[in-house]
């Protein structure tokens, strides 16, 4: 495809307590969370005026959908402004404890592990065609996907039957399944359910449900861009890819995870043994040629060179990312502090630290004091991310959807919209379907617009 829709979907972990103690169930504080949303009179499943999805996800989960974008950056900036966001939401929930005389701190995490080992998700969406039915993911995509975690993973600290240890990947241990339909059930890496949002009849949504949060806007860049790159090489006619088809995936990606040298072997069906990062050398090399021979756009070979970069670097040392790579990132934090005060790994102020990295809040997050001091390498500037709060993609359907809903609330029309539907609920009820994700201008939407 020429032109692809990106899109990631976020679930957030949220908490309330005083003085470390919980002070609501998840349940309840997301109830707080979204009652402002509630006040705007919508449910807790509302489209907002940037062109994204803001809901309450099973188990009580905030998320936040960006908008279809068709740029790389676009997506990310959209993701980072789902952040800000939320954190609008947890100010909005802690004056209304406040006002109930409720005390306590409210925190969400974008990371995908709680406590009582919980796992939530940040899912991925690339826009096919239908034509791509025919391709044969389990060959080269998902074993990319698997092996990426070297560069894209947050990093935890995981209880194993041998002790702690320093995982690379939160999502690692719960994955199950290569393909499937299920989501929760067993998870799986690539999520088949046929769900285009789109004329099904030429377009398919690609969902991947493999990734981890990333708190950096490096990552997040790299994770969808290479995953662009693979995509590009795989719908290509006459390119062709080494087939790496793992022997056991479920396995695969724990061993990966598990191993911060990224050096050790996983077996492929056809008996050979390879490590993640020589997997991801040989996928970069033929991104590489595909990148001389055909040629990619410019967001890919962005993509591409950061892509290159990371695994290059992690031939070298993976240590050496620490300013790019969320996993690596956090690793340092925790050692230093371990090293300065002579700590566990499993001790309670490391798995602190763990989790603090992925508060949202600006003024208090680990992540985000880092970012302050010019200690993470970043691709969006604070203006553009706060531009995305309330400004949809301009050049997709999100714009159509953005307009229709920033003049219906202004008119204090009735309305519903998801991801293909405009429609005002006053008699007689007018409805505009759109089916093309990538088209930003349409006549019908226009008119019902100057309807209000």
């Amino acid at each position: 495809m020429k032109r692809r829709i990106f899109g990631i979907e976020t679930e957030y972990g949220a908490t309330c307590t005083l003085r470390g103690q919980r002070r609501l169930s998840p349940d309840e504080i997301s109830r707080y969370l979204f009652k402002n949303v509630v006040a705007w009179g919508r449910s807790s499943n509302v489209f907002m005026e940037n062109g994204s999805r803001l809901y309450l996800d099973v188990g009580s989960h905030p998320e936040y959908a960006t908008a279809e974008c068709d740029s790389i950056h676009d997506v990310v900036k959209h993701d980072k402004a789902g952040e800000l966001i939320m954190q609008d939401l947890q100010f909005g929930a802690e004056q209304k404890l406040q006002e109930e005389g409720i005390r306590g701190n409210v925190y969400l995490f974008k990371n995908n592990l709680d406590f009582a080992g919980n796992s939530y998700g940040c899912h991925e969406n690339y826009l096919t065609s239908r034509a791509s039915d025919f391709i044969d993911y389990e060959t080269t995509f998902i074993p990319y996907l698997i092996t990426r975690q070297i560069f894209c993973g947050a990093g935890n600290i995981l209880q194993t039957s041998r002790g702690p240890i320093y995982a690379m990947s939160q999502r690692a241990e719960h994955i199950w399944d290569g393909v499937s339909s299920a989501t929760t059930r067993s998870r799986p890496i690539i999520n088949t359910r046929d769900e285009p949002h789109a004329d099904a009849d030429v377009h398919r949504r690609l969902h991947v449900i493999v990734g981890d949060s990333n708190m950096s806007e490096y990552a997040s860049y790299v994770k969808i861009g290479s995953a662009a790159c693979m995509l590009r090489m795989m719908e290509a006619e006459h390119f062709s890819l080494r087939d790496f088809t793992l022997e056991n995936p479920a396995r695969a990606i724990r061993d990966i995870s598990h191993d911060i040298s990224c050096r050790k072997k996983i077996k492929l069906a056809n008996g050979r043994e390879l490590s993640a990062v020589e997997i991801q050398h040989e996928l970069v090399e033929r991104a590489i040629k595909f990148s001389e021979q055909r040629g990619f756009a410019n967001e890919e070979l962005l993509a591409l060179e950061m892509w290159r970069h990371c695994v290059e670097t992690i031939e070298k040392d993976p240590l050496l990312l620490d300013r790019e790579v969320d996993w690596v990132i956090k690793y340092k934090l925790i050692e230093n502090y371990r090293n300065r005060h002579g700590i566990a790994l499993d001790d309670s102020r490391s798995q602190m630290i763990d989790l603090q990295y992925h508060d949202i809040r600006r003024d208090r997050g680990i992540f985000y004091k880092l970012q302050s001091s010019d200690l993470v390498k970043r691709m969006c500037t604070d203006l553009e991310i706060e531009e995305a709060k309330t400004k949809p993609p301009q050049a997709t359907r999100a714009k159509l959807r953005g307009d229709f809903i920033r003049q219906a609330k202004a008119k204090q029309r009735d309305f519903t919209v998801d991801w293909v539907h405009l429609k005002i609920n006053e008699e007689p009820p007018r409805t505009v379907i759109c089916k093309d994700p990538l088209k930003s201008v349409d006549s019908r939407v226009q008119k019902l617009i100057d309807s209000l």
